[in-house]
Formats: C-alpha cells, structure tokens, sequence
C-alpha cells in the first residue's frame, strides 16, 4: 500500500509469547510483504505497529499491555497505527480496546489472513475498530512466511486449538478446538523451508500429538514424521508440546529409530500428585507418568525429556508439593520449567477454594527449581567426556573463539547451549564437539577439528 508521499507503508511486528505466535507473526508478515507493505524491525521507523500478544497467564498478559503502552510511545511521537493482535485481543476485544482506547484496531486470532486488510483500514481512518470473530482455523492461504528466526531452524504449525478440558487453561475459550492442518499442506510447507535452507525443524501444536485425529480418524503424528525424514531435506526434526496420554509406542518407536527424528519429547506435565492431576482435569496419574518416562527411555538411551509443571494450585498441600518433588527426584527429567498459579478468566480453576497465598507458591516454584537444576547437572554431567553433534548458532559475543551452538537436547529458546571452543566456527554448520564441563543449564564443548559435518541427515544425531 503507498502513502500519499509515493511510498510504501511501513510496518512492524512487536511479537510477544510461545512458538506458535512466532509462526502466526511470520504469515502476518508474508501476507503484508505480498501486498506491497515495506517491513521493519525497527517500530520508530513505522507506519503501523502490530503487537502481536500473549494471553496465556497474568505475567504473559501483562508484559502484552506494557508492549502495547509502548507502541503507543511512537503513536504519539509520530503518528503510527498501533494494531493489537494474537491471543489478548482475541480473549478481551472490547474489554482490551476499553483498557487502551487509543489502540487503532484489534485483530482475533481468526483472521490473520486479512492483516493487509485491518492495517489498510486502521491508516486510513481514526476511530478505533474490532475485526473478530470465533476462531475457525480454516488454514487460509497466508502466502510465503517471512522467518523471524535463524535462516537455518524454523517452526511448523501442524494444528491449531485444543480439545484438552484443563481447569486452570483458557486457551480453548479464546484459540477454539483442535484442528489439524491437512498433511499435505504441512508437508509443502515443509518442502518450501527446505528450499530455503532451513536444517532444523520445530513441530508445534496446542497439542502434537492429538494431529491427525480430527481429519484421518487416527493420530498421524508419527507418519508425518516419517514423510519428514524421507524427504531428506532436515538433519534435525524436533517435536515440541506432546499430551502425554497420547503418547503411543507408534510415536515413540519414531522418535528412537527414525533418520533426523531427534530422541527428544516435550511434555508438559503440570503436576505429579494424583489428586491435584484430577482437580487440574488432566487424566493422566504418577504412575503412568513414570511408566511413560521409563518407556521413553528405554526406547533410546539418550531421550531428552522435558516438562513443565504448575505450582501453587487451589489446594495443593505440602503433601501434595512434597509428592511432586518426590516425582521428580525419581524421574530425573532432563529440563523442567514451572509456573506459578495464575488464575485465568472463565476457567474452573479461578473459582476453586483453597487459594495457595501467593508468598508459599513463590517459595514452593523456588523449591522446585532449585531441585530441578541439581538434577539438570547432574545429567549433563554425565556428557562430559562424551562426543556430540552441535548446530552453531552464533559467534560469543564477549569472548574470541567461544561460540554458541545447540545440540539435539536443547530446542531453541526454552533449553540451554552448547558452548564450543574453536576457531572459525560458521553460524548454520553441524560441527562434532567434544564435551568438557558441564551447568545447570548449558554444555561446555571443545571443537573437534572445526570441520562441518556433511548436512545430510542419515547419521546418528545423538552419540
């Protein structure tokens, strides 16, 4: 769209929360580059200014307001259209544009493919307005992503919404039920990120293990995975957010033993005590919880499992907590993050009795971390001597020849790095290091001749 200078409008994406936002920030962006918009990372340099927001908990919430008081910043400055989209406008809409009135358009989660359509509208008038309707997910043609990643890792959204009952999530209330994308679409996606030299690969979902259900009458997960590796475009191809329940022996005899698959699952657990599990609704107990953990495991010696886990919920006890870091002092998971009890909006949890005061939640997420970064070291200490494959990512900024990389155990964003000694090391290259030391949360690695291993995906990600 020009201007009334001959130029083209500018626009910026401020975007906030988990992975799946980062693939709806980047259809966003391809839809408006397609129809002549020039992007910008830089909001003072923009027409517009779409801040793309996490509902997810009260944290997640907030730091979404403070991004959007800050585009306000250079509305006022300069004149720019500030568009709010994502999760929060779609939760609150009327509510949201009551809170910061001077927002020019919110945006649902529905209509992403109509983005060039809202900023067209919001430049060209001055009184606010809502485009919003229930999430359908109708996998609209959203045109060529712009990756805001690194040019060799990206995500893949294999489904939208989620069918899970969760009392303390209300996701569903505002990102609609589950709805897998059509195989075929996932897989020319795919094929257009292996043409653009994307090596890692990232599935995302509400949850990706439920793919394929709605639309195939069966989980298609591991097929899809399979239709993956044969394409022999991906050395590394992760599977993030699986519902444990689901979990198959289908599905984990793919992560073990299919090529470029990695020995990694992320599974949110949310508690261990069975009867906090059934006031969170989630149907699954400890003990399949640890038989699950232990099938994993057996399935492929170095299976990187990861969790999260909700501390502070109504009525949980000091029994209960107790039982949870018992749970993990058995399991020893190789990461874990925890969240303290947020009660969201029109969920079952919000009305609950038995509020945990939020200073004995706080000592409790503490308790729990602590606990967790024992165990984290204490597993990967056990790499240290140990050869392994990294992906390097970039150059150390403070220190020469330190580079940061990541092995199969540390998806982007949410795990630790590898940090690897050596000289003249590519961003974007698999290199084979040798593990010295080992954090909490990172490796320390030496390279191991500064030589990239071949980018084909048929050799062992894992030692």
């Amino acid at each position: 769209m020009e201007r009334s200078n001959g130029k083209s409008a500018s626009v910026a994406i401020v975007n906030l929360g988990c992975a799946k936002n980062v693939v709806d920030a980047e259809e966003m962006l391809g839809v408006l580059a397609e129809h002549g918009y020039t992007l910008t990372a830089d909001p003072s340099r923009a027409d517009a200014i779409i801040v793309n927001t996490c509902g997810f908990i009260a944290s997640a919430k907030e730091e979404s307001l403070s991004a959007i008081r800050d585009a306000m910043l250079w509305k006022r400055r300069r004149g720019a259209k500030v568009i709010v989209a994502g999760c929060l406008s779609q939760r609150y809409g009327q509510k949201l544009l009551e809170q910061v009135p001077e927002v020019d358009a919110l945006i649902g989660v529905g209509q992403m493919a109509r983005i060039h359509e809202v900023v067209e509208q919001a430049l060209g008038r001055t009184e606010p307005f809502i485009e919003q309707t229930p999430p359908q997910h109708r996998w609209a043609k959203t045109g060529t992503r712009v990756l805001s990643t690194a040019p060799w890792s990206a995500y893949l959204k294999i489904s939208e919404g989620c069918d899970h009952k969760c009392t303390f999530c209300a996701i569903p209330a505002f990102r609609g039920g589950h709805v897998s994308k059509p195989l075929e679409r996932v897989l020319a996606e795919a094929e257009d990120l292996a043409a653009r030299g994307v090596k890692e690969v990232n599935l995302i979902a509400q949850d990706s293990t439920q793919y394929g259900l709605d639309l195939y009458g069966k989980q298609m997960l591991p097929h899809l995975l399979r239709e993956l590796s044969a394409m022999e475009a991906f050395r590394w191809i992760r599977v993030l957010y699986c519902y444990p329940s689901r979990v198959t022996d289908a599905f984990i005899e793919v992560l073990a033993n299919t090529p470029g698959v990695l020995p990694y699952v992320d599974l949110p657990l949310q508690h261990a005590d069975d009867e906090i599990l059934r006031a969170m609704m989630r149907p699954v107990g400890r003990e399949k919880y640890v038989a699950l953990i232990r099938r994993l495991r057996e399935a492929h010696p170095d299976m990187t499992v990861r969790s999260t886990f909700i501390v502070g919920f109504p009525g949980e006890t000091d029994m209960h907590f107790a039982n949870l870091l018992s749970f993990l002092e058995e399991v020893q998971m190789d990461r874990a993050g925890a969240f303290i009890f947020s009660p969201e909006d029109g969920t079952p949890a919000e009305k609950l009795p038995n509020r945990v005061p939020q200073r004995v939640a706080q000592t409790r997420y503490d308790r729990l971390m602590r606990l967790q970064q024992r165990i984290s070291l204490m597993r990967n200490r056990a790499w240290v001597g140990r050869e392994i494959e990294v992906l390097v990512e970039a150059a150390h900024p403070a220190q020469n020849n330190l580079w940061i990389a990541r092995s199969f155990r540390d998806a982007p964003e949410v795990d630790g790095v590898v940090l690897v000694r050596g000289k003249n090391l590519q961003p974007g290259t698999f290199v084979k290091v040798t593990v010295t030391d080992a954090t909490a949360y990172d490796l320390i690695a030496e390279s191991n001749a500064n030589l990239p291993v071949s980018a084909g995906h048929k050799e062992e990600v894992s030692p």
